[in-house]
């Protein structure tokens, strides 16, 4: 099977498994991510096919959708492997998709370019307009609150502490989407994630304005 027909089966692949998601990692996360990857991919010199191999392919093993991480790594690669991919390509991309997720922000900087790239679209995904509606949309999904102001935001985490707690939507993005910006790995990346950084912080200082009307009403009488 050539490379073309290998992306075009993982492309019905991943949809038939993540359409039914409502965490914000269905099949219109994935295929914003595979476009990122296959434009970042051209424009820093990475290998395109294996960038947007692994960006298609990358949720099935994250432990937020997946059983475990270990189940979905063997699902990739059995996938693959039937499919005729290269066992370097195999390599390349179950590398790729082990080492790339957020996970409180420690884990180690990606060893290749293809892995910076495919780290640089998913984390573009949750900046900007998109980002904020997938916070929402994740918190709704696992019960957290909107926003408590009396819940601060955690700082370093490990990723058992990160995945765990009753966190609020707001925090995430103190947590998390905020970090993003200055831990893109490409210049272009970094170019898309400054504008996308810049709407967060509006839209944070809307929120604010808005929820102090809230507050002001809920404050105890003089």
């Amino acid at each position: 099977m050539n490379r073309s027909a290998i992306v075009e089966e993982a492309r019905r692949y991943v949809r038939r498994e993540l359409e039914s998601d409502r965490t914000g990692h269905d099949w219109p996360h994935i295929a914003r991510v595979a476009a990122l990857a296959r434009q970042l991919a051209q424009a820093e010199g990475a290998d395109v096919f294996v960038c947007e191999l692994a960006a298609l392919l990358h949720d099935l093993a994250d432990d937020k959708i997946a059983a475990s991480e270990e189940a979905g790594q063997r699902q990739i690669r059995g996938w693959l492997e039937e499919h005729g991919a290269p066992k370097e390509t195999t390599a390349a991309v179950l590398a790729i998709i082990a080492t790339m997720s957020f996970k409180g922000g420690g884990g180690a900087p990606m060893a290749t370019l293809e892995g910076m790239v495919v780290q640089d679209a998913d984390r573009l995904d949750a900046l900007g307009a998109i980002g904020v509606a997938r916070t929402f949309v994740y918190a709704g999904a696992r019960g957290h609150k909107l926003h408590d102001p009396a819940v601060a935001p955690r700082g370093a985490m490990t990723p058992a502490e990160y995945r765990s707690g009753d966190g609020t939507a707001i925090n995430h993005f103190h947590e998390k989407l905020l970090k993003l910006k200055d831990r893109m790995n490409t210049k272009a990346a970094q170019a898309l994630a400054a504008e996308r950084h810049a709407f967060l912080l509006r839209y944070l200082e809307q929120f604010a304005a808005e929820w102090a009307v809230g507050e002001a009403y809920d404050a105890p009488p003089r």
